[in-house]
This record gives structure tokens, C-alpha cells and sequence, in this order.
């Protein structure tokens, strides 16, 4: 591996600054976490550090948002997920934090605060300048030099060019965790395989980053088919021609996406059988979910793909030699509108490719629908998958490998 990882290295006796991403789902009343499984996946890098002086590094979602909070409940359930003491400090890179850093002891663990609480983490004027600028903010100076060793084990994190991803490594001895070492590995597993067929199946409502990957993948022939859905799959019908309703055109206005329309059709001519859309589609009327196909579509807002294009897109993974999903089919809290959401992820599950999900909200389905096991590996990212699928250069990855050249 190109990166240089854990095993490189002894860190018994060392402080050693861990990034993370434990940013979890919060219930805006309780404040309490709703699903830890993020918190939990770091417990491989957390069992390989027993013997370091651990000072964790992580963020809980960004100003302004109802779930932006403190992580001194992260460092409780990081307590009760591994069975060893968490101290948790209401500091980043101040003197209490220096303190607390400072008196640790082999096998402790310390929770700092909240990065984003740090100006400079989110500043655009900062994430604009150079990981040798970025290393020069009073954030990175101050607590890198309160420990001795840096590990980025935030894969979900690394496409972002942030102070804490790309500027510790300027400054410190660093190396990849164990989840950023096996997601890459995975993930370049699907990239590098010769098996075939390649299926990957695109929904949700980011399209603009969906079609960088699908164009992506179709250039360097990784994808034998995209099955398309949700916000994606209404791009490529109206570029197909389909008179899907105004109501349609609406959202992709509103979302600014009309453009997309035009390349989705050179996308279509350029690799014609390789892109799959819905034959049918469901939508609301009188309460009830209601299927039509698309060549007679009312006009209705779509909210999940029909029954038909559900068995078609079954057959195709039932066939993958490998298969990779990310994003809903459709409006999926709404029980109704979960049902192609569910019904693909079986089909992930019951087909004997090697089988990749990505994104919070198919993890979190998977989980509650208990596939989790029945899926060959769960991605911790979302946009990080997408972008490295992509073939885009993460700027957190860079960084540790630009400080194993040097």
C-alpha cells in the first residue's frame, strides 16, 4: 500500500493523535445517539493502540445545524463499545486539554471537543491555502506539539481539505488507521477486479457527485451497467425523452440539476445498454402508493421505482460478480416509498457477488432490515466512497502519502 499504516510502526508509550469520524444521527429533543455504528467501527484501530496513549480527534456535523453538538456523548458510548475508560475534556488545543494530554497514562483514552468548534477547521479561508499553510493555524501548532504521533483512521472525512485531515502530517509522523487501511483496500478491490459483470446502482438526491463516479466508470470500463434511481434516474428519463411531468422537471429546477439533462444524454448515446432506468414508478394519490410505467406517467412527484424495475434491477445484481450500491431508490422514510430501498438491498444480500454499500441512510436501512451480515462490507463513507470510486484524489489520503515519500 502506498500509505503508511499501523503495523509500520511501534507506538507503545506514545501520545498518539487519532482522527476519527464518529459523527453519529442525533435525536434533536434528547440529544441522545441514535445509531453508533461509526463509533463503533474504530474499535480495530482503538484494540491496536492498547498499549499507546490515545487522544481522539473527531467532529459531531457543522454550525449551524440541529445536530451540531459536543462529543461527551460519543466519548460514553466509545466507553461502553469498548469496555475501557474514556475520558472526555470540553477542550481542543487549549491549556485544560494540554493538561489532560499530558497525564495520560498507556491505554487511556481522551476525547477532545468538537473540532468544528475550532474556527480554523471550517474556515474557507483556511481549507483554501495548502496542507504546509494549514499546518501554521495556532489549532494544528498547539496540539501537535502536545503529542508525538498522528493516525487518520476518518476514511468518511478524507475527501475534505480540512486542518485536521491534511495539515498533522506536515508536522508530524503519521500513518492511516485500520478502517482508512481497509477501506481503501476494499474499495480498490472493485476497481482492480477482473471478474465480471461490475454492477453499480446509484440513487438518492446528490446526482451532481453521482454523475462524476458514473461517468468516472464507464471511461476507465469498470461498470458493465449503472442501474439508476431516485433524483439520478429523473435526470436520465427526461434526457431519454420521457414525458415524466412537470412536477419532475420542477425538482431537478429547484435543485438546479436541469443542466445535467444534456450530458445525461451524451452519456446514453456514448454507452448505450450500459445505463439502466425505471421502467416504472411509484407516486402518492389518496394516501396510497400508486405504480405507473413511464411511458404514461402522471403528473406526480416520483417517489420510489416500481415493481418492475425492482425485478429488473434484481436480475442484473442476482448476476454481479461484484456489486456496489449508494443512495436510497426513493423517499424512504415513508414506509410506502421504502419498499425498491429494501428490495435492492435483498437482492444485494441474496446475490453471490461481493457486495459494497455506501452512504448513512442504506447502512442504517440495511441494519434495521438485519442484512448488515448478508453484505460483503458496509463503507463508513459517503461522499469519500463516491469521490475514490471516482478515481479523485482524496486530500486526507494525499496528505499520508505525501509524508511517506518525504
Amino acid at each position: 500500500m502506498e500509505l503508511p499504516v499501523l503495523k509500520d510502526f511501534n507506538l507503545a508509550g506514545k501520545k498518539v493523535l487519532l482522527r476519527v469520524d464518529i459523527n453519529s444521527p442525533i435525536d434533536p429533543k434528547t440529544r441522545e445517539i441514535l445509531d453508533d455504528t461509526r463509533i463503533r467501527s474504530h474499535s480495530i484501530t482503538l484494540d491496536a493502540l492498547t498499549r499507546s496513549k490515545v487522544v481522539i480527534l473527531a467532529h459531531q456535523s457543522r454550525p449551524g445545524l440541529e445536530d451540531f453538538a459536543t462529543l461527551k456523548r460519543h466519548a460514553k458510548k466509545l466507553e461502553e463499545v469498548n469496555g475501557r475508560e474514556v475520558k472526555y475534556i470540553d477542550d481542543v488545543f487549549g491549556s485544560a486539554a494540554w493538561e489532560e494530554i499530558r497525564n495520560l497514562k498507556n491505554g487511556e483514552i481522551l476525547v477532545l471537543e468538537n473540532v468544528r468548534f475550532c474556527s480554523e477547521e471550517i474556515s474557507p479561508d483556511v481549507v483554501a491555502k495548502p496542507p504546509s499553510e494549514q499546518a501554521k493555524t495556532n489549532f494544528v501548532r498547539k496540539l501537535s506539539s502536545y503529542v508525538d504521533f498522528y493516525v487518520n483512521d476518518a476514511f468518511a472525512v478524507s475527501h475534505r481539505p480540512q486542518p485536521s485531515m491534511v495539515a498533522f502530517p506536515q508536522v508530524l509522523p503519521s500513518c492511516a488507521g485500520k478502517v482508512m487501511e481497509r477501506e481503501i483496500q476494499v474499495l480498490s478491490s472493485i476497481l482492480e477486479s477482473k471478474e465480471k459483470p461490475r454492477v453499480f446502482a446509484f440513487g438518492g438526491s446528490k446526482a451532481e457527485d453521482s454523475f462524476k463516479v458514473i461517468k468516472s466508470l464507464l471511461e476507465r470500463k469498470i461498470a458493465d451497467s449503472i442501474l439508476t434511481s431516485g433524483v439520478i434516474a429523473t435526470i436520465f428519463l427526461f434526457a431519454e425523452g420521457c414525458d415524466i411531468g412537470e412536477e419532475n422537471r420542477q425538482v431537478l429546477a429547484n435543485k438546479k440539476l436541469e443542466p445535467l439533462i444534456a450530458e445525461a444524454k451524451e452519456l446514453l448515446k456514448k454507452y448505450r445498454g450500459r445505463i439502466q432506468t425505471p421502467v416504472d414508478l411509484a407516486f402518492q394519490k389518496n394516501g396510497s402508493r400508486v405504480e405507473a410505467s413511464v411511458q404514461k406517467f402522471p403528473n406526480y412527484k416520483i417517489l420510489d421505482i416500481g415493481i418492475e424495475t425492482i425485478a429488473h434491477y434484481s436480475s442484473i445484481i442476482g448476476d454481479a460478480r461484484s456489486a456496489v450500491a449508494n443512495g436510497p431508490c426513493g423517499v424512504f422514510e415513508t414506509k410506502a416509498f421504502a419498499f425498491g430501498t429494501e428490495e435492492l438491498l435483498k437482492s444485494m444480500a441474496r446475490s453471490k457477488a461481493f457486495s459494497i454499500i455506501g452512504g448513512g441512510h442504506l447502512s442504517a436501512i440495511a441494519r434495521s432490515m438485519n442484512l448488515s451480515k448478508e453484505i460483503s462490507y458496509i463503507s463508513t463513507g459517503g461522499k469519500a466512497t463516491i469521490y475514490f470510486l471516482a478515481g479523485e484524489k482524496l486530500p486526507g489520503i494525499e496528505a499520508l502519502k505525501e509524508r511517506k515519500r518525504k
